[in-house]
C-alpha cells in the first residue's frame, strides 16, 4: 500500500514539474535556481507522555501515522557550493494511544510544515552532485479532527519549530534535469490537549520525523524567467 502511494506522489511530482520545466525555458547545470517535486515518506519517531487533570498517565503514550504524499523544494544557488531550500507540502496524519491506552483513537490533524535549510553543495562526484543543509522547520496544524476519547472531543495542538539536518544528492540526466534523493531528519515537539467528558487532557509529543524523498528536479537561470528585467550570474 505504501508503495502505491509512493508511485502516485511521484507522478503527480512528475506531471507538476513537467509543466514548470516548460515555464522555465532552458535548462542550465549552472544555473542559480532549481525546483523539485518529489514522492516523500515522512515517518515520525513520535513519543508521548500523557497528563489527565495534570496527573501523568502510567504507561500512556502515543504515535502519530507514517504517510507518504507529494512534495516540493525551491532552491536558490548563492554560489557554486552555497544554495538555500525551501521544501513544503500538505499533509495528513492520524495520532493514536500506544501503552495504556493503546486503541484510542486521538484524532486526524493536517499540518503544513515548511522547513528552511542552508546547503553546501560539494563538487560533482563521478558526475554525481552530493550535498548536506541544516535549516529550521515549522508545523502549523489545522483542521484538528474528532478523538474517541469521552466526549469526542477534538485533538488541540500548538504550532512548532523545530531544527532540521538534512542530506541528499543529485544526479544530471542532461538539460538541466536531476534525478533527486534526499533525507532530512527534524527534531521538533509539540503541546496536545483534548476537552474530554473526564476532564482536561493534555501531552507533550515529540514529533522527530524521518523525511525520505525521491523525485526530479530541473535547473535553470532566473533570469530566463523574467527576461532582461534580471540578469542572472553565472555560477562558477
Amino acid at each position: 500500500m505504501r508503495t502505491t502511494k509512493l508511485g502516485r506522489a511521484l507522478a503527480v511530482a512528475a506531471l507538476a514539474l513537467s509543466a514548470t520545466g516548460g515555464a522555465a525555458l532552458a535548462g542550465s547545470e549552472s544555473g542559480n535556481f532549481m525546483v523539485r517535486v518529489q514522492g516523500t515518506v515522512v515517518d515520525p519517531d513520535s513519543s508521548a507522555s500523557v497528563r489527565a487533570g495534570g496527573v501523568p498517565l502510567a504507561g500512556a503514550d502515543a504515535e502519530v501515522s507514517t504517510e507518504v504524499i507529494p512534495t516540493a523544494t525551491l532552491t536558490y544557488f548563492f554560489n557554486r557550493n552555497l544554495a538555500i531550500e525551501l521544501f513544503c507540502c500538505f499533509a495528513q496524519f492520524d495520532a493514536k494511544g500506544k501503552g495504556a491506552i493503546a486503541g484510542t483513537d486521538l484524532g486526524d490533524f493536517w499540518v503544513f510544515p515548511p522547513a528552511l535549510t542552508l546547503q553546501y553543495h560539494f563538487d560533482s562526484v563521478g558526475g554525481w552532485k552530493p550535498y548536506v543543509g541544516a535549516g529550521v522547520q515549522y508545523i502549523h496544524f489545522f483542521n484538528e479532527g474528532r478523538s474517541t476519547l469521552p466526549g469526542s472531543p477534538r485533538i488541540d495542538l500548538d504550532d512548532a519549530l523545530g531544527f532540521t539536518l538534512q542530506a541528499g544528492v543529485d544526479i544530471p540526466i542532461g538539460g538541466g534535469w536531476y534525478l533527486n534523493a534526499d533525507v532530512k531528519k527534524t527534531w521538533i515537539d509539540t503541546d496536545a490537549s483534548w476537552d474530554s467528558n473526564i476532564g482536561r487532557i493534555t501531552a507533550g509529543v515529540d514529533i522527530d520525523p524521518w523525511i525520505f524523498s525521491l523525485g526530479v528536479g530541473y535547473r535553470f537561470d532566473i533570469g530566463d524567467v523574467f527576461g532582461s528585467r534580471y540578469e542572472a550570474a553565472v555560477l562558477k
